[in-house]
């Protein structure tokens, strides 16, 4: 069987189907970061029978669960994600795929139903503090196994299959935006906002689940799952090529179509040497954006500090959480239609460089409360498009990335190098968690 005759995507279900399933990777993280008004007012709200003594005893602790909690839920998210996605590289071989993606994903279900069981049941600050902890952390574990196995499978298939993957994502981040403000906008109880929001949550992760189920009946999944190694690149890999400076022709490895069944051997270490500059790159994006988003992005206060709704209450959903994930879905989205610059060009790495900018550019905004720097950009507008740029740019050069890391190997070593790309852009997650701490603290 050649590219040529190689089954069409009917209806674009098999996209469609990478689309959900990177919109469930996400989602159980961003439900969670979203609802950070939820758990900060469950923290620093007393109990409805509680004595005043007793509130009075817990008062310090409230206080400093509360203003650790978007750091501390940060770490606890990116490390576990780093380590499980390291360890999905060993395991990936010996644990069946589709017990990883579907296992994760029934896990991380469980998990949201518990949470929206919690909402209603009454706890003390600290065992709640303790058991939300918990959660996420449980559900960042399934998730970097359910991502770094996604990616690999993505990187089997043509190129322009790792854009649904990202685009999901992205989407996961503005979808749980806007259902927490259509929460705030519905007038009910922040409580019962939360339960509702949360058993939407179970709702597309379940979503996930069914569709990640009638994946393998799909005949174009069936035939690059049965191809594997000895598949040559289809019409739009070549395409790419043709207008791209490639490695040249004698140095690339050779695929005979008579070697249907053998299975060359794989090395590691070779095949990051072929794409560290994707893997360091994809590595810098996710430590810039999560060293100051959320811990950083949330803190700014808005300069309309009249008491009044947007001051009060949709200041933050809307111009940081919603907005940084509607435009890091535009920026994903857009490689399904622009993949510039190449991915042997040195413009990329360099635009991923040129992102640190954004650091200093948050730090001089109205974040409060500050005791170092001084205040620059205190008007909203300010912080509105950098935004706009920061979150832009972390979706289009990240999904660039991932695009075009598995694109460097040959064939055979691609689901490889999607779970080293996955590892990598977890890494990223984690070191941004760590440095959070200190740029938080440097204002």
């Amino acid at each position: 069987m050649t590219a040529l005759s190689a089954p069409r995507d009917r209806y674009n279900l098999v996209w469609i189907i990478f689309f959900i399933l990177g919109l469930g990777t996400l989602l159980p993280w961003n439900f969670f970061m979203t609802a950070t008004m939820y758990f900060t007012s469950r923290l620093r709200d007393p109990p409805p029978n509680a004595t005043a003594n007793g509130t009075a005893a817990v008062g310090d602790v409230r206080n400093v669960l509360e203003s650790k909690f978007n750091n501390v839920m940060t770490l606890c998210a990116m490390v576990p994600l780093l380590l499980f996605t390291c360890l999905n590289s060993f395991i990936y071989q010996r644990i069946s795929q589709k017990l990883r993606i579907s296992g994760s994903l029934t896990v991380i279900l469980v998990v949201f139903l518990l949470t929206a069981v919690l909402v209603k049941v009454q706890m003390e600050p600290l065992p709640f503090f303790t058991l939300t902890m918990i959660k996420i952390i449980c559900i960042n574990s399934f998730g970097a196994v359910l991502q770094g196995s996604l990616f690999g499978l993505a990187g089997m298939l043509p190129a322009s299959y790792t854009t649904p993957i990202m685009s999901g994502q992205g989407l996961a981040g503005a979808f749980a935006a806007f259902s927490m403000i259509c929460a705030l906008a519905s007038g009910s109880a922040l409580q019962d906002s939360a339960f509702g929001y949360f058993i939407t949550a179970c709702v597309v992760i379940l979503l996930a689940i069914l569709s990640y189920l009638t994946l393998p009946k799909m005949e174009f999944f069936q035939y690059y799952m049965e191809s594997g190694a000895s598949r040559p690149p289809t019409d739009e890999e070549n395409k790419m090529d043709l207008l791209k400076k490639e490695t040249p022709a004698e140095k690339r490895p050779v695929v005979s179509l008579t070697d249907v069944d053998v299975k060359p051997a794989v090395s590691v270490f070779g095949i990051f040497k072929q794409i560290w500059l994707m893997a360091l790159s994809v590595c810098l994006i996710f430590t810039i954006t999560i060293g100051i988003f959320p811990a950083v992005t949330v803190e700014v206060k808005s300069s309309v500090a009249d008491g009044g709704a947007w001051d009060k209450d949709y200041f933050i959903p809307v111009s940081c959480f919603l907005l940084f994930n509607l435009m890091d879905w535009a920026g994903r989205s857009l490689t399904a239609a622009c993949m510039w610059p190449g991915k042997d060009s040195m413009w990329l790495p360099a635009l991923v460089c040129l992102r640190v900018v954004f650091v200093l550019l948050f730090m001089l905004c109205n974040v409060q409360p500050r005791r170092y720097l001084p205040v620059l950009f205190e008007h909203d507008a300010w912080y509105i498009v950098f935004m706009i740029l920061f979150s832009f740019s972390n979706g289009y050069l990240a999904s660039l990335c991932m695009c075009f890391g598995p694109k460097k190997v040959a064939q055979h070593e691609a689901e490889t190098a999607g779970a080293i790309m996955a590892f990598f852009l977890s890494l990223g997650l984690a070191l941004g968690a760590a440095l959070s701490f200190a740029f938080r603290a440097m204002i």
